[in-house]
C-alpha cells in the first residue's frame, strides 16, 4: 500500500478531561456511483440537481464531493442537461436550506448521507407530514431500484389496531412506494397499460386529499389539535376506500 500519512488533530492533556474524536471515510468510488445515480435520476424526471455540502469547513472531504460531482457533470451530463433545459449546481448546505424552505419544489436535492437523513424529515413535516415521503434506492445501472416507505414503522398505530382500537394512518407513502416500483417497471417492459395505471392511481391520491378527505396527520395541518374533530379525518380504512373508489371513477372513464 501507499505510504502512512499522519496527522495531529487534537493533544488531550489534563486540562482537557478527555474529550472524543470523530472520523469519516469514503471512497472516490461510491462518491462517483452516488454522483452518476443523481444525475441519472435528475435526467429521468426533468428536474435541476443541486448538491450541498459545507466544503468551507470540510475543504478536504466535502471539497472531494464537490470536484467529482462537477467533473463528471462537465464530462458526462453537461449536454444532455441542457437538452432538456435543466442543470447541476453546488450550493453551501446553509444556503441551500433556506432556498428549499421557501421554495416551490421542483429539484432534485443530493445531499452527504447524514444531511439527507435529517433534510427529508424537515421537507416532509415542514411540507406536509413524514406519511407522505417516499425512498427510492437507484443503482448506478439505472436499471436496480428500490423503493419503499421512508418513514419507517407505524408501532404505535399497530399496537392500537391489535388492541381492536381505530386508527388514522397514513398509508400515502406505501401507496408511492407501490407506484414508483411498479412505474420503473413498466418503464423497463415498455408497458403503457402499467404507467397508465400508476398515473391514474397517483392522481386518485392527489384528488382525494385535494377533496379534503384525509387522515389525522394531514388535518392536523389545517386544523389546530385542540380544534381537531372527527369530522375532519379519515381512518386508516375509510381513506384507502376512498382513494380506490377515486381510481375506479378513473379507470371507468379512461380506459
Amino acid at each position: 500500500g501507499s505510504s502512512c500519512i499522519e496527522r495531529t488533530i487534537h493533544k488531550f492533556d489534563s486540562n482537557n478531561v478527555g474529550g472524543v474524536i470523530l472520523g469519516m471515510f469514503n471512497t472516490t468510488q461510491s462518491i462517483t456511483q452516488f454522483a452518476h445515480c443523481c444525475f441519472k435520476y435528475a435526467l429521468l424526471h426533468k428536474i435541476p440537481l443541486y448538491l450541498s455540502t459545507k466544503n468551507t469547513i470540510l475543504k478536504q472531504y466535502d471539497g472531494h464531493f464537490k470536484e467529482i460531482f462537477e467533473n463528471l457533470y462537465q464530462a458526462s451530463y453537461k449536454t444532455d442537461f441542457e437538452k432538456e433545459n435543466i442543470f447541476y449546481e453546488h450550493r453551501l448546505i446553509d444556503d441551500m436550506v433556506a432556498f428549499a424552505i421557501k421554495s416551490d419544489g421542483g429539484f432534485l436535492w443530493a445531499c452527504k448521507n447524514y444531511d439527507g437523513d435529517v433534510q427529508s424529515d424537515i421537507l416532509a413535516q415542514g411540507f406536509g407530514s413524514l406519511g407522505l415521503m417516499t425512498s427510492v434506492l437507484v443503482c448506478p445501472d439505472g436499471i436496480t431500484i428500490e423503493a419503499e416507505a421512508a418513514h419507517g414503522t407505524v408501532t404505535r398505530h399497530y399496537r392500537e389496531y391489535q388492541k381492536g382500537n381505530p386508527t388514522s394512518t397514513n398509508s400515502v407513502a406505501s401507496m408511492y412506494a407501490w407506484i414508483r416500483g411498479l412505474q420503473h417497471r413498466a418503464k423497463l417492459d415498455d408497458n403503457t397499460d402499467l404507467t397508465q395505471f400508476c398515473t391514474f392511481l397517483e392522481q386518485s391520491i392527489i384528488q382525494t386529499i385535494q377533496a379534503g378527505k384525509m387522515t389525522k396527520d394531514l388535518a392536523l395541518c389545517i386544523h389546530d389539535a385542540k380544534s381537531l374533530k372527527r369530522e375532519h379525518y379519515l381512518l386508516t380504512e375509510e381513506f384507502i376506500n376512498e382513494v380506490r373508489q377515486k381510481l375506479e371513477e378513473l379507470l371507468q372513464k379512461n380506459i
